[in-house]
């Protein structure tokens, strides 16, 4: 098991690649903490992990509410003792042209995707910072990387988390903190399958494998990042996305 007697923390786990990723941190040994805005979600993916032999907490937790943020942290704490492992992946899409977007789509996405992860981070950080250690894992995206149609909300979030992830990895690697965050391509989650086959097909052509992937691909690429096997790694940007940004 890498991640044995690990604790970790994971926003919007309640589905998607969150919810595949809380329960592969679980097989690989981890403590994990369950958080997300949806509470039949959160007790569905906490059951699930419990009914394998794994430990789970589950919080309700708005990222982008402070008062939700510090109950996250005194919470895991409190439970499990430290924070070894926070994966900031709540997220939302509202998607419109520029000339479309209204303020409050502009607003919603960056509050959820951009100031909710510095909220969960800079108080996780505290706590790491006091233990000497700790990984900080981001969840940006390709859109992050070279914009897309129709997100200019989205784009700018995952550009700011890009930044952020650079920022923390100078700043806290003397606290023996890594930071490290990854960009999925176009993968294959609930959001997508409602998506026309004519999108999902120009998603997979984009790809230089010519196919979506999968939620566990990108929490693969978690346990990776989160293990000793990546104590060297911080400040990276790591594109999991099948050749689509080359």
């Amino acid at each position: 098991m890498r991640l044995k007697d690990k604790v970790a923390i994971i926003t919007g786990a309640g589905r998607g690649i969150g919810e595949v990723t809380a329960k592969k941190f679980a097989a690989e040994g981890a403590k994990v903490t369950v958080a997300d805005v949806n509470e039949d979600a959160v007790n569905k993916t906490v059951a699930e992990i419990r009914e394998t032999g794994g430990e789970a907490l589950g919080l309700l937790v708005d990222v982008t509410n402070r008062e939700d943020v510090d109950r996250l942290i005194d919470e895991t704490v409190k439970n499990f003792g430290r924070i070894d492992i926070l994966i900031n992946n709540a997220g939302i899409t509202q998607d419109a042209q520029l000339i479309k977007m209204t303020e409050e789509q502009w607003d919603n996405v960056i509050n959820v995707n951009l100031k909710g992860v510095f909220n969960v981070a800079q108080a996780a950080a505290r706590v790491m910072k006091e233990q000497q250690s700790g990984v900080i894992l981001n969840a940006s995206s390709v859109v992050g990387i070279f914009g897309n149609f129709g997100q200019t909300n989205y784009a700018a979030a995952k550009w700011g988390v890009n930044g952020m992830t650079k920022t923390w990895a100078k700043e806290l690697g003397k606290y023996g903190i890594r930071v490290n965050a990854i960009a999925p391509g176009f993968i294959a989650t609930p959001m997508t399958e409602k998506m026309p086959d004519k999108i999902l097909n120009m998603m997979k052509e984009k790809s230089l494998l010519k196919k979506l992937g999968s939620p566990e691909d990108i929490a693969n690429g978690y346990v990776f990042l989160a293990s000793d096997e990546a104590r060297y790694i911080t400040g990276t940007i790591l594109s999991i996305d099948g050749g689509t940004v080359l």
